[in-house]
């Protein structure tokens, strides 16, 4: 259908301007002509007729409605956008966390906020102003720069679908300078490893090992099988996320990951108190199905590290004690199974392996992020830094006493020079 040329009617509604006119719009799945009312201006004369600017900005509005590209079935809002393309299309070119983590960006953040704005007009002063008013909550930085790039993102797949024409509204755009910085992330020590090991029971120890001494994701343990275990290697070849099946996350993540003799030993042990089985996976539930790593931390870990100081009575058992529950600072305090994997990176590199080996064995797509998110550095080796550093200047100094002569004497060469 040719679209005729309109002109649009100025109206003044309140202390605003508008221009009227028809569009025909995908409202639900079904293309109608609608009435369109688009802001023009304040008003800011006196008198019924409109100001030349009102006037002129509407012929630039009108002429880019006149002149639009876009094909009728794909102007919509951006909630119709989102729900019918974008998601999808997530869900099906993403990890199913990846596509979790996206959802709710739309759903907890983004939605109140844009989902019945039109596509097509969306400009940066609109996005810019969503990211404001989500700016205000008390939300991290780095939360914020994640609904930023989800906007872009959404409107990126909207220009190469076509329900887009302009430049990516986000791409100006800035969150909110004074959000809080992100909380530190957590990496286990060497002895924070073996403390817990030592308390756990099986087979979260052996599940629990194999996070600190391989630096395995709990959907890569959830999916190891025995058939992956040979030649003291472990082959990961798949990851199981909500009882979703996927590829490892990277290219780089199917590289075999070497098995030290400690963890060896366990899994040797786990593999005859299984009845010695040569496959199917390593942590199996009564079905033989591979058990959620989750249930381990319920059943097993949580109930063993939190424990009551005074009666040793398990925090989720505590409830008919005749005192307080307090935590037993002596035992290693559990922060997710992440932190040993960011644990492995940080004791290798204290002992001295360098980066670019860490980031092979935690099989990362660039050494950046192994550097940024997976070296901790501990107050210890900040001091054993500095120290190395007073000892060297030391040494220093002396050499240089040595060559030129004592303290004294370049004190006394000194002050008589400027006598």
């Amino acid at each position: 259908m040719r679209n005729r040329k309109q002109n649009g009617q100025i109206v003044r509604i309140g202390d605003r301007w508008y221009v009227r006119y028809w569009e025909r719009r995908n409202i639900g799945g079904t293309v109608e002509r609608k009435r369109v009312t688009h802001h023009l201006g304040s008003v800011e004369t006196r008198g019924k007729r409109p100001p030349a600017d009102i006037e002129k900005e509407a012929e630039r509005h009108m002429a880019t409605v006149n002149g639009g590209a876009i094909p009728a079935d794909r102007i919509v809002t951006i909630g119709d956008f989102v729900e019918r393309v974008y998601l999808p299309w997530i869900e099906q070119h993403k990890r199913p966390s990846t596509a979790k983590g996206y959802r709710d960006i739309w759903e907890d953040h983004l939605k109140p906020y844009c989902q019945r704005v039109w596509l097509k007009d969306t400009r940066t002063y609109h996005v810019q102003g969503w990211l404001d008013e989500i700016g205000k909550r008390s939300l991290s930085r780095n939360t914020l720069k994640h609904i930023k790039s989800v906007v872009s993102a959404i409107f990126t797949l909207a220009k190469q679908q076509d329900y887009f024409h302009a430049e990516n509204p986000a791409r100006d755009t800035a969150i909110n300078p004074g959000a809080a910085e992100p909380q530190e992330t957590y990496a286990y020590s060497l002895e924070e490893i073996q403390g817990i090991l030592a308390r756990l029971p099986e087979p979260a120890g052996t599940a629990f090992a194999i996070a600190a001494f391989m630096g395995l994701r709990y959907g890569e343990i959830r999916g190891l099988q025995w058939e992956n275990y040979r030649n003291e290697e472990m082959h990961v070849t798949r990851s199981i996320w909500n009882g979703r099946i996927t590829d490892p996350k990277t290219r780089k993540g199917r590289a075999p990951v070497p098995v030290i003799r400690q963890l060896t030993e366990r899994l040797e042990l786990h593999r005859l108190r299984c009845g010695n089985p040569q496959s199917g996976p390593i942590f199996a539930n009564a079905l033989g199905k591979p058990l959620a790593i989750v249930s381990l931390t319920s059943r097993y870990i949580l109930p063993t590290l939190n424990r009551c100081e005074f009666c040793g009575k398990s925090e989720s058992t505590h409830q008919k004690a005749n005192h307080p529950y307090k935590r037993d600072s002596r035992i290693p305090e559990w922060h997710g199974w992440h932190a040993a994997r960011r644990g492995l990176g940080s004791n290798l590199y204290r002992l001295g392996v360098p980066d670019m080996v860490i980031q092979r064995i935690l099989r990362h797509a660039n050494v950046s992020t192994t550097a940024t998110y997976y070296i901790k550095t501990a107050a210890d080796d900040v001091r054993s830094a500095m120290t190395k550093l007073e000892n060297r200047i030391a040494e220093v100094g002396r050499s240089q006493t040595d060559t030129i002569g004592t303290l004294e004497t370049i004190l006394e060469s000194s002050n008589s020079t400027i006598q």
